[in-house]
């Protein structure tokens, strides 16, 4: 007998002879998150949860009530934190609206205020004034100010034997009426996302800000040290942040950029502590993770490590090779494949990480023991035939669903992302859909739009990598594509014949394209009609349009009805247990300790990094490892000043808080909720931990707080910034 069904027999006895369940199980789940067992692992939850967690933050080291973390009723951290710009997290760590967030989630808008005068991408920026802070059109952040759970409302006459449509009709009628009776502020909104594939529901009341301005950044040589060679790995020495405002009306309230806007002023900040942190420190992560898988059965993640990684993996390797074979000979095309090559990489390095956390952390064995502790605790209450039902025919639909999910797959991979030709392609395929209707006078609004992104779309490529990468993709789509989903175009013409065919049309040509989108509507026309390379374009996009999404949605609007009714029969089968939602975009709390981690057999990593490190990554002229002499003279001379540590400078450090893309520019705190850090990242094998968290290989990469601030002192001599953020009772 294993220990966790020890617990689950001791827990029923106390329950019949004390009548104290609650407590006990209370004892269970905190025994569980100690031994780290393979039942549903708590470690990200949603704030407005957070009493029922607590008693692990204490049990930690937390020096905080709950409320202060979320308190329905008056300011707490969660009104520090905003979702930054639709995509990432930031911290607001001034009564000033001063925000934190990564370098990697800034980006965009420092690259788009630089110039070949003020290079702020190679150089950094750091405003002196207020006047100087630099404007950001489209940019937003966006607070979390209430969270209810509205599961009742939202469910209100739903009904099991619904079909997915009008169940979520009814949902959606319901949710309507429920946003005009919450209460909410003229200025702000309501959204309703589900939790637990629809068996729970909440409402959040946000409000958007779109004033946002620049106000510093680090070279990128700091912010984006060790760019693609480092990301997803440890040890990372990367000083990934950036730092922006937030501006707002007279009267502190959301408004469109204006001049005569002044800084937020926000009822709730971060307190920076620059006392740091050590091995086994308590940290909690405030952010908005995207999206995690945690309840998918076992086999369904077999399917995707052992069926549907492995195709990703392998055409992205192929693309690589491509690239790789031009750009170690080549210099001008290193330059103008660098961004793309690292595109690619990223996710290629993400999946196979993913698959070796997985068979490193045991996953499915541990999945399939929690499958049989749920099915054994279902058969007391007399569901185990439901369960056993509904699992089946959940495998089955996964094994449905593989084909046209590999097709999906292989269209997206080999005929779109890796495929430049077939990118423009695309673009024209899309102006013709938007010409069906509107004819010449569309045309001519849309020429010259189109041929402009053309035009650079040409310049920024190379024709001998486009067409090395096209005819790769052409032999994957040929061998990859599962039978019946490749139209006959392409399946029934050798791939050299369809190499030269495309060599010939006017979507591997610039003068050719230039000639098409300056002349008239009806040359346009024709063009379609007859370019041999562009009809077979249209057959494979009309085939995914017009066979393979329908088929592939169809398919998963009948897992997401299997899924509700069995992640609803695990919470049935351990009514006690406290189960925490997926990742969704919304706003999550995590935690975890500082801790390093051994990757594999023999070898151990320290949880922090230094300034000695970046050092000896220092590789002049490198894109991804050069340094700023400035930063190099600090070195030389150890002119380190508050910010020394033990003879350096601390950078990086490592923690178990789950975490996911989205947490990017999450703030770090420590048990007292003082920001001691920024997550940028997460280690290789611990990528897998959107389908499966295991806290004993999961872990997050933050940068620590004192090199923020260290870069800013020492190289940015931001001191405006520095006395903003009021270090004065946290100084070492």
């Amino acid at each position: 007998m294993r220990i966790f069904e020890i617990f689950l027999f001791l827990n029923e006895m106390m329950r019949k002879i004390f009548s104290i369940p609650v407590k006990f199980t209370a004892f269970i789940a905190l025994y569980l998150w100690w031994a780290e067992l393979p039942a549903q692992q708590i470690r990200m939850w949603v704030p407005s949860d957070t009493r029922d967690y607590y008693y692990q933050l204490q049990e930690s080291g937390a020096q905080m009530k709950a409320v202060d973390l979320f308190d329905a009723q008056k300011p707490s951290l969660n009104d520090a934190v905003v979702q930054f710009n639709g995509g990432c997290t930031a911290g607001l760590i001034s009564g000033q609206g001063l925000l934190l967030t990564n370098h990697h989630c800034g980006y965009g808008a420092i690259q788009s205020h630089s110039t070949l005068e003020h290079n702020y991408v190679k150089d950094g920026f750091w405003a002196g004034t207020l006047d100087d802070e630099l404007p950001n059109p489209g940019m937003y952040v966006t607070f979390v100010r209430a969270i209810y759970d509205v599961t009742d409302k939202v469910l209100q006459g739903v009904s099991d034997d619904m079909d997915e449509a009008s169940r979520q009709s009814h949902i959606d009628k319901n949710i309507n009426r429920l946003k005009r009776t919450l209460p909410k502020k003229s200025w702000q909104e309501i959204t309703v996302k589900p939790a637990f594939y629809g068996n729970k529901y909440y409402a959040y009341v946000t409000e958007t800000y779109k004033d946002i301005r620049l106000v510093g950044a680090p070279p990128s040589a700091i912010g984006k040290f060790g760019a693609d060679t480092d990301n997803w790995m440890w040890p990372r020495h990367s000083g990934d942040f950036s730092l922006f405002r937030i501006y707002a009306d007279r009267n502190n309230r959301p408004a469109e950029y204006s001049k005569d806007n002044v800084p937020y002023h926000p009822e709730k900040y971060f307190q920076v502590s620059t006392e740091g942190v050590s091995r086994r420190d308590l940290i909690i992560v405030y952010g908005f993770p995207g999206r995690t898988r945690e309840y998918l059965p076992a086999f369904r993640v077999r399917q995707i490590t052992g069926r549907i990684n492995p195709v990703r993996i392998g055409i992205r390797e192929r693309a690589l090779r491509v690239m790789d074979g031009f750009m170690h000979t080549n210099d001008t095309i290193k330059l103008k494949y660098t961004a793309l090559y690292a595109r690619i990489a990223n996710y290629w390095k993400k999946w196979k990480g993913e698959n070796l956390g997985i068979r490193r952390s045991d996953a499915l064995a541990n999945k399939e023991y929690w499958e049989q502790l749920t099915e054994k605790e279902l058969a007391k209450q007399g569901k185990a035939d439901e369960y056993r039902e509904v699992k089946t025919a959940l495998e089955n639909t996964f094994r449905d669903l593989e084909p046209v999910e590999i097709a999906r797959n292989v269209f997206i991979e080999a005929g779109y992302l890796n495929n430049p030709w077939m990118q423009r392609a695309f673009a024209v395929y899309e102006m013709e859909r938007g010409l069906q209707k509107g004819g010449a006078d569309a045309f001519e609004r849309e020429a010259a739009k189109t041929a402009r992104s053309m035009e650079a779309d040409f310049q920024k490529g190379d024709r001998r990598v486009n067409k090395a990468l096209f005819a790769a993709m052409t032999d994957v789509l040929k061998e990859k594509m599962p039978r019946g989903f490749l139209p006959e175009v392409w399946s029934g013409t050798a791939a050299d014949d369809i190499v030269k065919a495309w060599d010939q049309s006017f979507l591997t040509d610039a003068a050719k394209m230039k000639k098409l989108l300056s002349g008239d509507f009806k040359h346009f026309e024709n063009a379609l009609k007859n370019d041999s390379g562009y009809k077979m374009a249209r057959a494979l996009i009309n085939g995914f349009y017009g066979k393979i999404n329908p088929e592939y949605h169809k398919r998963m609007e009948q897992v997401q009805t299997l899924m509700r009714k069995y992640v609803r029969l695990q919470m049935q089968a351990f009514p006690r247990m406290h189960f925490a939602p997926d990742a969704n975009g919304t706003l999550r709390v995590s935690f975890g300790r500082v801790e390093g981690y051994e990757p594999r057999d023999g070898v151990y990593y320290e949880p922090f990094s230094t300034l000695d490190g970046v050092i000896e990554k220092y590789i002049p002229g490198d894109y991804e490892f050069d340094l700023p002499k400035a930063l190099l003279d600090i070195y030389e001379h150890k002119d380190y000043g508050k910010w020394e540590v033990n003879g350096t400078v601390p950078v990086n450090f490592l923690g178990t808080a789950h975490t996911t893309g989205g947490n990017s520019g999450s703030p770090v705190l420590n048990a007292k909720g003082e920001l001691v850090g920024l997550n940028f990242d997460r280690v290789w094998e611990g990528t897998m931990s959107d389908l499966y968290y295991d806290p004993a290989i999961c872990r997050n990469i933050m940068v620590d707080v004192r090199y923020i601030l260290f870069i800013m002192d020492k190289l940015g001599h931001a001191t405006r910034l520095l006395d903003e953020i009021n270090l004065e009772n946290h100084q070492q």
